[in-house]
């Protein structure tokens, strides 16, 4: 009989902390509906981007050796890399680099295994277009640095909410 007891107050306690964990959870549900909508004024008003946001990529032309490990890691063979060889000093010579936002799923894994360091992702997220054709991007359109939310004087940054509650 003593085992059953055991297993009775087991059961009930529980059954209370199940009991507890839903009450919690149920309040922060109703803490969040009553918070008031914040409307951003998107053009003129813009979120500041967590450090480790992936936008768009950014490419140095001159850092790169035409390896081909950026298409070889890309799951959809994205980056276009144009070479050509250079026979008397044996080098490949970088003639274009592009690729199409369009189709790019942003995974970094680019940019995680150049071996130079001529690809990084920069804190744009605003490739919208009427022309999907406008989204593929060489390495001209590449090696432009876009202006940075902090710096430009006529958007008001808002902070999203993980960087409200940190800083």
């Amino acid at each position: 009989m003593f085992p059953m007891v055991t297993g009775f107050m087991n059961y009930g306690q529980q059954t209370v902390r199940a009991a507890r964990y839903i009450g919690q959870s149920f309040m922060i549900t109703l803490s969040q509906a009553n918070r008031l909508p914040v409307t951003i004024q998107y053009p003129y008003e813009k979120l500041i981007t967590s450090e480790r946001f992936r936008g768009r990529i950014h490419f140095e032309f001159d850092k790169c050796i035409a390896c081909e490990v950026c298409v070889r890691v890309c799951p959809i063979d994205l980056p276009v890399v144009d070479w050509k060889l250079e026979t008397d000093i044996r080098k490949k010579r970088l003639l274009n680099y592009s690729i199409d936002f369009g189709i790019c799923i942003f995974c970094g894994n680019c940019v995680e295994y150049c071996p130079t360091n001529c690809l990084s992702m920069t804190e744009e997220y605003e490739l919208a277009t009427y022309d999907r054709h406008e989204l593929n991007y060489n390495h001209i359109a590449l090696g432009r640095l876009p202006m940075s939310v902090i710096d430009d004087f006529t958007i008001r940054t808002v902070l999203n909410s993980s960087q409200r509650k940190n800083g």
